[in-house]
């Protein structure tokens, strides 16, 4: 009797473990791993994905021209005629594809060409047109910030030359202010600026003492060569020349020779018969 009341319960006994086995086992999904945490225990944030925002170029892009900078603004015709006139927009063009350090252009607008005297561009010689159109541009990238750092007078594409064309420029943070001695003027706006090409806009024409000085006059012809002296061998024989009486009384005594001793002769011959 005592074997048949133990048989169930020991069934009883056996189920109940097998049941809380398995329940443990399918108590839920595994945790997800924890984070990594910091010294100071809090956990690092999840690291970002890479940008997707482009690199700017380091080296010159040669895409950009000035005359289509220019064009795009509307209001410098004139001051692209003197590029062109100059060939002054093609080595611009050449230089930002070539070098690093870039370009700064300062563009007079057609009004300020306008408010020049009448004519004033017609007059100037080819040189004063070169040389103008130089002075208004500076070999390097020159940014709006930099205008109040930079070493006074500028360098510009004049070779160099700050005494005949001084251009000297300050900034203050709001506005730039222009002088070469001749004309003061101010930086209006910013046409064009990429880190390699800087445009900006004057309202009036860069002019200088070296522009507008005296151009020296042409030089005068030389004078004509001496003609070379004719050798004497050479000469033609001059006519012999006689001697003729004159009324003041002077005679020429080789051509009547000859008459006057037959006179003088006959004379002598006839005095013995007088006798």
């Amino acid at each position: 009797m005592m074997k048949q009341f133990l048989s169930p319960a020991l069934l009883l006994l056996i189920f109940f473990l097998l049941c809380s086995t398995t329940s443990g086992q399918s108590s839920g999904p595994a945790a997800a791993p924890s984070a990594p945490t910091t010294t100071s225990g809090q956990s690092s944030p999840p690291a970002l994905a890479p940008s997707s925002v482009p690199l700017v170029p380091s080296g010159p892009s040669g895409s950009v021209e000035i005359t289509a900078v220019l064009k795009k603004a509307r209001k410098f015709s004139t001051f692209i005629g003197l590029l062109k006139s100059t060939q002054m927009d093609a080595e611009i063009n050449t230089r930002l594809k070539k070098s690093n350090q870039g370009i700064t252009v300062f563009a007079p607008t057609d009004n300020a060409f306008s408010d020049l005297q009448t004519g004033t561009l017609n007059t100037f010689t080819d040189q004063q047109k070169t040389e103008l159109a130089r002075f208004h541009i500076i070999p390097s990238f020159i940014s709006m910030s930099q205008f109040e750092t930079v070493s006074n007078p500028l360098h510009t594409a004049v070779d160099g030359d700050t005494v005949g064309f001084p251009l000297n420029v300050v900034g203050n943070g709001t506005q730039v202010n222009m002088t070469t001695g001749v004309v003061n003027t101010t930086v209006d706006s910013t046409v064009y600026s990429d880190g390699q090409l800087a445009v900006y806009e004057i309202p009036q024409v860069l002019l200088s003492q070296g522009i507008l000085r005296p151009q020296a006059p042409a030089p005068a012809p030389l004078p004509p060569k001496p003609k070379k002296a004719t050798p004497l061998s050479t000469q033609a024989p001059s006519t012999p020349t006689t001697v003729s009486v004159h009324s003041s009384g002077a005679t020429g005594l080789p051509r009547y020779a000859p008459t006057v001793v037959s006179i003088g002769v006959a004379v002598l011959a006839a005095l013995p018969l007088c006798l």
